[in-house]
């Protein structure tokens, strides 16, 4: 093999994407589920030797957003086309003292609370969900955001047009089209999945409301750059360690319908591919994520029960691309050696590469703590291991 590319970025993702071998593999890195916590990317640039300001992308998670340095420096084929709040919408992080604590405070549109103590300074956490005592009754006169404030588009187009005409880079949206993750967001985890057994009829009331927001939103987003982007990226988490958080049921007559919906209004509005983010033990549902329309899945969480590489390949790697599965990101990424992420890496990629329809990353963000000489190790492993004979 030659190691030599012979493809931009944008060609070599795209070839993976519709299931052929490129020159290498795709590597992403920096976006809302395949990014780097700020503090990972502090020690990483201190272990580079890099002198840079770090920016926020998400203050929830608190990722940092590499830089162009830093992306090149590791052959990352990814950026990112993100929409905004509205104008209207005046966000920021608020600092209030609670309980002999320093709290930093951001409350987004949807009225939901998110909290960091400031001797902790990690990530964010709910603090407040608006729903928690309502009624069905209550659902109708909820202030929920416009998703087709056209002032969340704004200049938008004028960078993603900027972005395809000036870099060889493959192009992805921001993560949207949250539809059944911001439901518990909004009414609270135990609440809402009470519900789902006792109350079906809330929690329909409450995902029409998020569907029509994401449906609204991506009509106004497509209409922006549905003609420039190659993957759009939506996602809910839908299952945990052992298996889905909910009935099949429930997920069957109730939350599928909507998700197709939405997948479904998307590509009518774009060709781009369809790349949806679910975590944990989600083998069961694969084929009712293809059958709503959905391209790719992230971020194959191999350490999950039932997510073998292997057995996952062997079943769905004709027709699902897989976006992920890089490095077990619970044990092996934080904790072992170096020389272990790298051979986990090499055999990731031999598994999943043949035949195309692959795209590396790590299983979800890069956490604080995880050595630099780990995150090398993955993303230089990653580039070794990628080449196609």
């Amino acid at each position: 093999m030659s190691n030599k590319e012979t493809m931009t970025s944008r060609e070599r993702l795209l070839k993976a994407i519709n299931h052929q071998e490129a020159d290498r593999v795709p590597i992403d890195l920096g976006g809302f589920q395949t990014g780097i916590h700020k503090n990972a990317y502090k020690d990483l640039l201190d272990h580079l030797g890099l002198q840079e300001e770090i920016v926020i992308l998400d203050p929830v998670q608190q990722l940092a957003k590499p830089s162009e340095e830093v992306l090149k420096r590791f052959h990352v084929d990814t950026r990112y086309i993100c929409a905004h709040g509205p104008d209207s919408f005046k966000g920021g992080i608020e600092k209030n003292e609670r309980d002999g604590r320093l709290w930093h405070d951001l409350k987004d549109e949807f009225g939901v609370v998110w909290s960091m103590p400031d001797d902790q300074n990690l990530f964010m956490d709910i603090s407040h969900h608006p729903l928690a005592e309502a009624t069905i009754e209550d659902i109708a006169s909820y202030p929920f955001p416009k998703g087709n404030d056209p002032t969340r588009f704004t200049g938008v187009r004028e960078e993603a047009l900027k972005m395809r005409e000036e870099t060889p880079y493959a192009l992805c949206t921001g993560i949207h089209g949250v539809v059944y993750e911001y439901c518990w967001y909004m009414r609270g985890l135990e609440q809402w999945l009470m519900d789902t057994i006792l109350n079906p009829e809330f929690c329909e009331a409450v995902l029409d409301k998020t569907l029509q927001f994401w449906m609204d939103f991506s009509t106004g987003f497509m209409e922006a750059v549905g003609d420039i982007v190659d993957v759009i990226m939506i996602g809910d988490d839908l299952a945990g360690q052992s298996g889905p958080l909910f009935r099949a049921d429930f997920y069957k007559n109730i939350v599928k319908p909507r998700q197709k919906k939405l997948v479904q209004h998307i590509k009518s509005l774009s060709d781009a591919k369809i790349w949806y983010h679910t975590c944990g033990s989600c083998k069961p549902l694969i084929p009712e994520l293809a059958d709503n329309g959905v391209d790719i899945l992230n971020p194959v969480q191999t350490s999950a029960e039932g997510m073998d590489p292997q057995e996952l390949k062997d079943e769905f790697g004709k027709t699902m691309v897989f976006w992920g599965a890089g490095c077990d990101s619970q044990h092996t990424l934080p904790f072992a050696s170096p020389q272990a992420v790298k051979e986990e890496v090499a055999q990731v990629m031999r598994i999943f590469k043949p035949g195309g329809g692959y795209v590396f990353n790590n299983i979800h963000n890069i956490q604080g703590g995880v050595p630099a000489e780990n995150i090398v190790a993955l993303l230089d492993g990653a580039y070794e291991n990628s080449w196609y004979d």
